[in-house]
Order: C-alpha cells, then structure tokens, then sequence
C-alpha cells in the first residue's frame, strides 16, 4: 500500500546514515524493503538514556514501526536485526561499508520498493561483516549488480559498436559508451581504454554469476586493480563526479602499518582456483 495512504507503518530496513535533529533528535536515511528509501526522525535518540539509539547505527538491519509525523515519519519502535557490529570494528570496515552506502544513494532515489536491492544491500554488508571472503570481490560484485538493477548495466559480452561477440584477446572499454569495444572498434573509439582479457574474463563472470559461483573467482593483484578501475571510471562517468568514499578507504590503507596481516586487505588471496571462463568469450 502507498505509504502517503498509512498513517503508521512497520518496515524492514537499513539504517544507511543519520544525522543531529533539533535538541536530542537523530534523522535516519533508511532503505526500506517495502518502501525503498525513506527518511524518519528518532526522538531523544541522543539522550544518553534512550533505547532506540543502539538500534539505529548505520549500517544495521531493523525492524522498526513508524509513526506518521507533520512532515516525518517518526520511529516508535525499534528492534536489531542484523547489528553487523564488526563494520565498526576499524576504518577499513567503515569504510568498506560507507562505499556501499554511498553507491546505493547516488543510483537510486525514493520512488518506491526494490526488493532485489535491498536483498543486494543486506547481503552485502552482511558479508563485508562476516569477512570470509575478500572486499574486493564483495565489492565488484555489488557494483555489477547494482548498476544491473539500476538500469547501467555495462554489456561486457559483445562489441558496443559493431556487436559482434567478443573474442578472448585483449579488449578496449568505453565508460561513455557503456560497455566494451573489439580491438578494431577500440582504435577508433577516443573515449575508449584498454582491457585485459583476464580482467574482462573477471567482470563477465561476477557480471552473470549468483553470488556463491562469483566468490570463487580469485584474480591477481592486478587484475583487481584494473576492474576496480575499469568500474570506478565507469561509475564516475554515470554519477557525473567521483565518489567520497573511495579516498577515504586509500588514506585508511595509505596510513596502515605495513605489517598489518588484515583480511580487510585487498591483496588478500586464496588457493581456491578461478573458474575457468575462457570459452565464454
């Protein structure tokens, strides 16, 4: 039912960020499963005696009942779900974690439910929390499809300009055009740049996989590093200006003692073999 319609609400949601409100009050962004985004007001969640505050820290999972207010929504009950209490834990996690949040704002807008997303945001701070896998694959994996359900998806299977299938070589990619070009096209193309074909490989198979067949994908150093950039560019090119988070997590790893054996670290690799995609292109 269309929320304008409700006079009170219970909701499924994500704490995404809030903020100071008057005296003692918090403004929450939250991402909603019934209702997509959405903004409510905490009263007295900063009185150091209030039971909702511990509720309503970014990054958690709540459910939570509201109240229709003059010009807000108005929590009345708050309850944790997932506290995902090890985003917390360091700069690194936050950081990780505020990307993700900070993506989801700049690619969507409130204008009603998105379940498929909301599953893609719980899912991935979950695993961010759990930390089983590297970040940087989480986070591959979340830009691909988040910019699938947001309607950017980038076509990575057949040339943008002549559309014939791509062959496994090296390729060029074009942010502005959308997607990859053959080796012919590529030249052609001013705005496009190289790709290597592991790379491609790479973000084809997390591009098309659930999540359980992308995470035994295990790239080099540097094969990560070229499809983060390949996807940063990208984002920067849709959003039309570069994202704040980004630079935080390179000050965050810049200032890091150099013995530090963190699985946060996106140089971490595994034994696990890649999966073999090399026919799929």
């Amino acid at each position: 039912m269309n929320p304008a319609q409700e006079r009170v609400l219970k909701v499924e949601a994500v704490v995404l960020e809030h903020h100071e409100w008057g005296e003692a009050d918090r403004l929450l962004t939250l991402f909603t499963r019934e209702h997509g985004r959405m903004r409510a007001v905490a009263k007295g969640a900063r009185r150091i005696r209030s039971r909702k505050a511990g509720h309503l820290e970014p990054f958690t999972r709540v459910a939570l009942v509201l109240a229709r207010g003059r010009d807000l929504w108005i929590v009345t009950q708050a309850e944790t779900l997932e506290a995902n209490l090890a985003l917390h834990g360091d700069l690194e996690g936050i950081g990780y974690a505020s990307y993700v949040v900070e993506l989801l704002e700049r690619l969507t807008y409130e204008e009603g439910p998105n379940p498929n997303l909301y599953r893609l945001l719980v899912d991935t701070l979950r695993r961010l929390d759990e930390n089983l896998d590297p970040p940087g694959l989480i986070l591959r994996y979340f830009e691909l499809h988040i910019l699938d359900l947001a309607g950017f998806r980038p076509e990575l299977s057949e040339c943008i300009a002549c559309r014939q299938p791509i062959q496994p070589e090296d390729q060029y990619f074009s942010s502005m055009l959308g997607g990859v070009l053959c080796p012919a096209c590529g030249k052609l193309e001013p705005s496009a740049r190289p790709i290597s074909m592991n790379a491609l490989r790479y973000l084809r198979h997390l591009q098309r996989s659930t999540y359980a067949e992308a995470r035994r994908a295990r790239p080099t150093p540097a094969v990560a590093a070229e499809m983060e950039r390949i996807l940063q560019d990208y984002l920067t090119y849709i959003l039309e200006a570069r994202l704040n988070s980004p630079e935080f997590l390179r000050q965050v790893r810049q200032n890091l003692p150099t013995d530090k054996s963190s699985s946060h670290s996106p140089e971490k690799s595994s034994p696990i073999a890649a999966p073999d995609t090399t026919t799929d292109l």
